[in-house]
């Protein structure tokens, strides 16, 4: 569906270096065009989001934009909760230009305020593209990079699958880790991981339902983790059923 609409003559026609692209239906909300991702916020500094997951504190986090922070959520979607706590955040600066802390500073902040999965990529008019993913790793989000097609640099990318990385002819594919933020500036490529968690819980979905089979997930290729779940199962029933 991609490709079919999505063609090189389309892609041509886009202006720019930077982009922010989703095509997962929404598990939160209702499937309205209005509620299709990346949704945007003009202040401050001109954000668009991307985001693959669930927020379990939605109710709460709804409260507080409304009554604290006086920010006007026109969905039902918990993506564009997410994406107004970020900005709210990145505000508190009152910066007129903001720099890498401030966003690793405006992430910490979303870390303790927002529960549940999310993998994200942001992008900030001007400044460049973010990644990062929630402390417990439940949902994937990899990043990688290969030699510019127009300069002397590197294109970077993030996706939900590395395969989407490899038919790109993308390199240097790794795992965003859980708690950790990734920039990407015209300048420079900035890493932190500002959260540790003890306890890595990734959704078992992505693997059994979600991700193709030549993906890798976690640093673990998708075909092998199956295989290994089917052993697993296998024996646990042998043990209970008499033949």
């Amino acid at each position: 569906m991609v490709r079919d609409v999505f063609t090189p003559q389309r892609l041509m026609a886009l202006s720019g270096y930077m982009g922010v692209a989703h095509v997962r239906y929404p598990t939160a909300g209702t499937p309205a065009d209005s509620e299709a991702q990346p949704f945007y916020v003009n202040s401050p500094y001109g954000i668009v989001m991307g985001h693959n997951g669930n927020l379990t504190n939605d109710a709460e986090l709804r409260h507080f934009l409304d009554y604290d922070a006086h920010r006007h959520i026109n969905t039902d979607s918990d993506s564009e909760l997410l994406l107004n706590i970020f900005a709210n955040n990145l505000q508190k600066t009152g910066k007129f230009r903001i720099n890498e802390q401030d966003i690793f500073s405006a992430v910490q902040s979303l870390y303790k305020e927002c529960k549940g999965a999310y993998a994200v990529t942001a992008m900030l008019a001007g400044f460049g593209i973010i990644g990062f993913r929630d402390p417990h790793g439940i949902r994937p989000l990899v990043f990688g990079r290969r030699k510019s097609l127009t300069s002397n640099g590197y294109d970077y990318m993030f996706a939900s699958e590395s395969v989407v990385l490899d038919a790109l002819d993308f390199k240097d594919i790794e795992d965003v880790l859980p708690g950790e933020v990734i920039i990407v500036s015209r300048h420079a490529v900035t890493r932190r991981r500002l959260v540790v968690e003890e306890r890595i819980t990734p959704c078992i979905f992505e693997y059994v339902y979600f991700a193709r089979r030549d993906s890798s997930i976690d640093g673990i290729p998708l075909l092998y983790s199956l295989l290994e779940m089917g052993v697993i199962l296998a024996r646990n029933v042998s043990q209970v059923l008499v033949v």
